[in-house]
Formats: C-alpha cells, structure tokens, sequence
C-alpha cells in the first residue's frame, strides 16, 4: 500500500485538543531546576571577555628530530614508525595514506 508522506498528518484526538491542554502539559520554566556545576570548567574560570594580552606564555619549540617527519598531507610532525611512503612531494603518515 502507498503512502502519501506529504500529506498532513491530522486526526481527530489533534483537532480536539486545545491551546489550554498542551498549556498543562508543559512544564513550568520556574519550577524546574537547573544545575550549576560546570564539570567542563572545574577551576570557574571566566575567560571569556577577559583582558590576556598582559600575560607572556613560555613556549619552547623544538625542530624535527632525527626520528620524526613531516606529513605533507596533514602537515604534523610524526614519529618515524608512522610513516607509511615516500612520494615525490614528500612523507605521507599511515594515517593519510588510508
């Protein structure tokens, strides 16, 4: 049997229903309660808005080691375990080459 997905959907418990009684059937926003607690931010740090430029972070960057390389597809300095081939452009890491 077909079925006419564009239909309206009507019945007739839809049609006898009132504003009022899905007026009862929703909660009041008062009466419930939200939590608080901020698992994501356990520290309460409030960053957003705040003022950074003052603060000077320490930041050692290494070049490449003797056992990593660069992917020339992602772009991220690997360890040379997850190389998977060399192309003419350069390595590509087991996880582009999939």
């Amino acid at each position: 049997m077909a079925t006419d997905y564009d239909a309206p959907r009507k019945t007739d418990d839809d049609s006898s229903e009132s504003i009022e009684a899905f007026k009862e059937r929703v909660p009041d926003k008062a009466a419930s309660s939200v939590d608080v607690d901020d698992a994501d931010n356990p520290g309460s740090f409030e960053l957003a808005g705040q003022d950074l430029s003052d603060i000077d972070l320490d930041v050692v960057v290494l070049p490449p080691q003797a056992d990593e390389f660069t992917c020339m597809s992602c772009f991220l300095v690997k360890h040379r375990s997850q190389l998977d081939h060399e192309e003419k452009l350069g390595p590509v890491c087991r996880e582009c080459a999939a």
